[in-house]
């Protein structure tokens, strides 16, 4: 599955010439991925609140290509890539129209909320996420 999101650059999203300040790349992937799991029915809420455990970032590489500017429209894809017991790779790219400004491959590991240990993925989320 690769998931969709649309976002409008604006101008606290930028540095002094306009162009998107490059720690605001990972605040959007991170919306973006919030938005994929939503859409599969699995939000961040409901994995602590049913089963205890989290996603947290193990790993970020960033490929910048072209700025993005104050006012455009970027779009983001979300794929997930691949699904372990206790971890998830994910592929983002963002664009405008059909340039590509990043490339982003982000690493998930669960773990357990109450002492941060890792943990299995619940086995439900695992195979809605293969999907």
């Amino acid at each position: 599955m690769i998931h969709e999101y649309s976002l409008r650059v604006y101008y606290q999203d930028t540095d002094a010439g306009g162009i998107v300040y490059h720690a605001n790349y990972l605040a959007f992937a991170e919306r973006a991925r919030s938005e994929a799991l939503r859409a599969m029915g699995l939000p961040h809420a409901k994995m602590v609140a049913e089963h205890g455990v989290m996603f947290v970032v193990h790993r970020i590489n960033l490929h910048y290509q072209r700025p993005a500017r104050l006012d455009e429209v970027i779009r983001i894809t979300t794929e997930f890539r691949s699904i372990g017991g206790a971890s998830v790779t994910l592929l983002q790219h963002f664009w405008r129209d059909s340039d590509s400004l990043a490339v982003l491959e982000v690493a998930l590991g669960c773990v357990r909320v109450a002492d941060g240990k890792v943990a299995r993925m619940p086995v439900h989320w695992a195979q809605q996420l293969k999907y």
